[in-house]
């Protein structure tokens, strides 16, 4: 058995004193498991990096068996966001997040389509984080735990709609939240449909990419790797927090500004 395909890698660990059990993601294979001879060699390692896109060739006696994997570097991801601390946690997260949700060798084209555009675009720097929330609710749609943002789940309006339910994942427009507002999930702009094609006047910033980030972290929790026992990834969480760090900075500036305009 052998199939060849380009492929993101996802998941490295070490397998012995050099090989590498390696994840990497097909277009038509998923995520796929395979053991690379070498992985952790001074010539390979670089090769074999989380987020690195590369042609990839499995091999394996019988279609279910873990098989061995060679590759070549089409795109070196990983090495060029090394210089940028935001950017590597995006990388990061990104790729423990679509090996730790999706079923191994299911495939999932879109899912695949779009982390692999979000990786080519990282070096854009932060404006991708809008990118990436939006990816992660593809990923919950693509496992069937899509959220519905399309009208208010209460009135039915599709206007003004600024949070979302915990429980159901729908949307519930801001007059129609009530006493509930503080037990809702944020709803940032950017994530709502046409948002993309409407080009709002006002660009995402710090504060709603934290609230996107708790949003789709909130379903992928509950809903995903919840329903497994285990937690989302730790680089995940990591990444969160340096959004929240980022939204922490941005209001403190703001607030400076604000003091010296009133002296």
């Amino acid at each position: 058995m052998e199939w060849e395909a380009p492929g993101i890698v996802l998941d490295v660990r070490p397998f012995g004193e050099a090989d590498a059990l390696v994840t990497v993601m097909t277009e038509e294979h998923g995520a796929h498991r395979g053991l690379a001879r070498g992985g952790q060699s001074r010539t390979r390692a670089g090769l074999w990096q989380p987020g690195n896109l590369v042609q990839a060739r499995w091999t394996g006696r019988l279609s279910d068996q873990l098989g061995g994997f060679a590759a070549e570097m089409i795109h070196p991801a990983a090495a060029l966001a090394l210089d940028d601390p935001l950017g590597l946690a995006m990388l990061r997260a990104a790729c423990a997040v679509t090996e730790g949700a999706l079923p191994e060798r299911e495939a999932h084209p879109r899912v695949f389509d779009g982390l692999l555009h979000l990786l080519a675009r990282l070096p854009l720097g932060a404006v991708m984080l809008s990118e990436q929330i939006r990816w992660e609710a593809v990923l919950l749609a693509d496992l069937g735990y899509g959220l519905d943002l399309s009208r208010c789940a209460l009135t039915g309006t599709t206007e003004n709609l600024a949070f979302v339910s915990p429980k159901s994942g729908r949307a519930v427009a801001a007059e129609a939240a009530g006493i509930w507002k503080g037990r809702l999930l944020a709803l940032p702009r950017f994530m709502l449909p046409g948002y993309a094609e409407a080009r709002a006047n006002i660009e995402p910033g710090p504060a709603d990419w934290q609230d996107g980030l708790r949003l789709t972290g909130h379903f992928l929790s509950r809903d995903v790797f919840g329903l497994r026992h285990q937690a989302l990834p730790q680089s995940r969480a990591a990444l969160y927090d340096r959004v929240c760090a980022l939204a922490a900075q941005q209001d403190g500036l703001a607030a400076t500004a604000a003091q010296s305009e009133t002296e």
